[in-house]
């Protein structure tokens, strides 16, 4: 049994956080090809990625008030025998609807993963100290997003698109013995809280009604849309459009995940240096000027691999900079209720970028432009929400603070 604080474990939770980016991102290379495979067009395959987050989404309004009653390791056990289950029933899905349904299935497994390992880490290290953590756990799982849609490609073209399905059902085969008997339960006994649905509702009221917590939850959401704006649009832009091959398409994409690679490693290193609140506003105005270039150019005229890939790289340096710093951000008053904290978060972000997505892919004109805008307006978004809520809210408390100690 490993340490509660040790790399070790930290390097586990990471493992187990990888899931969720594994799921959205090494398909999306045999998206155009799905779609020729099971006879239909691009807004259902597209589809299947806007159900996978609304299940994603859903699913996390559970998790976390359940983990907080009976432990993380439970519900992380369940859910990834359950994500197994559903990445089988896609790889053989005879049908669109079949592989919805699969999806689906996924999501509420798959949720698990990083939605309790994010209350994880706020369990072992406290409000301080996880948002580095939290940094330095996105810098290592950054390399599932970076291989994801390479291995997807390879895997597309030696054995089709089923395979990639398959490899996601080893994935979760693989970690559950590692759940099982390597990790530690990270929650004592003494931070338990009752299921019982007017406890849940209360947390959930409380949360809403927190300056805080909705300030760097809207933030996230909005950063993330953008994010998710390019995950629903970019295969069939970049491979349809654009005219790259699969293979060149999962290089790109490793390109954009080493931009949030190092945005997460400047937000590890500077966290103390800086602290939480600059740390986000240089986040959001970077997403804010990558994802306004793109758009500039998009509604230029100028269709180009460079002109959306380059533009989307500093977009996720920001979004490094600021996604591990804003759920640190949201759970950091709260650790009486991390668990349901950390779901109210996660169903937040993934409830908008499912319709943002979804919005991606009926408005999709064939060309760059519809993503570009969406990522741009993410970008901006995510900039007025901080500067809306989260700055007054820091402020409000650093001067309650100070009367305090006066």
């Amino acid at each position: 049994m490993l340490r509660l604080k040790s790399p070790a474990t930290v390097v586990t939770l990471a493992a187990l956080t990888a899931l969720g980016p594994l799921a959205t991102d090494m398909y999306l290379p045999a998206m155009p090809a799905m779609a020729a495979a099971l006879d239909t067009g691009p807004d259902q395959v597209q589809l299947t990625l806007s159900l996978y987050m609304a299940g994603f989404a859903a699913a996390q309004l559970f998790c976390g008030p359940f983990s907080d009653r009976f432990g993380r390791k439970p519900v992380m056990i369940f859910g990834f025998s359950l994500f197994l289950v559903a990445s089988l029933l896609c790889a053989f899905a005879p049908s669109i609807e079949w592989l919805l349904a699969g999806r689906f299935l996924q999501a509420l497994g798959g949720a698990t993963g990083p939605v309790l390992g994010r209350a994880a880490v706020r369990d072992i290290y406290g409000p301080l100290e996880a948002g580095r953590i939290l940094s330095y756990m996105a810098s290592t799982m950054s390399l599932a997003p970076a291989l994801a849609p390479i291995v997807g490609a390879g895997l597309l073209l030696f054995f089709g698109w089923p395979s990639v399905f398959v490899l996601l059902a080893l994935y979760a085969a693989v970690m559950l013995p590692l759940l099982i008997l390597a990790l530690p339960e990270p929650l004592p006994l003494d931070r338990r809280q009752s299921i019982h649905p007017a406890a849940i509702l209360a947390n959930f009221r409380m949360l809403l009604g927190q300056r805080t917590f909705m300030g760097y939850t809207l933030t996230n959401s909005a950063a993330f849309s953008g994010l998710f704006a390019y995950l629903s649009g970019s295969s069939f832009v970049l491979i349809e459009f654009l005219g790259v091959s699969p293979f060149q398409y999962g290089l790109f994409f490793s390109l954009i995940v080493a931009g949030f690679f190092i945005g997460t490693l400047l937000s590890g290193r500077y966290s103390h240096r800086l602290g939480r609140e600059r740390l986000v506003a240089l986040g959001t105005l970077v997403c804010a000027l990558g994802g306004s270039l793109m758009a500039t150019l998009a509604l230029s005229g100028v269709f180009a691999a460079w002109a959306v890939v380059g533009p989307h790289i500093v977009f996720m340096i920001g979004i490094g900079i600021l996604m591990p710093q804003t759920m640190s951000g949201a759970l950091a008053p709260n650790p009486h209720c991390a668990g349901a904290a950390s779901s109210l978060f996660g169903f937040l972000q993934m409830s908008i970028a499912a319709l943002v997505g979804g919005a991606v892919a009926q408005l999709h004109d064939g060309t760059s432009r519809t993503m570009a805008i969406v990522v741009a307006l993410g970008g901006l978004l995510a900039m007025a929400s901080y500067l809306g809520l989260v700055r007054p809210a820091e402020r409000a408390m650093a001067r309650k603070a100070q009367r305090q100690e006066g």
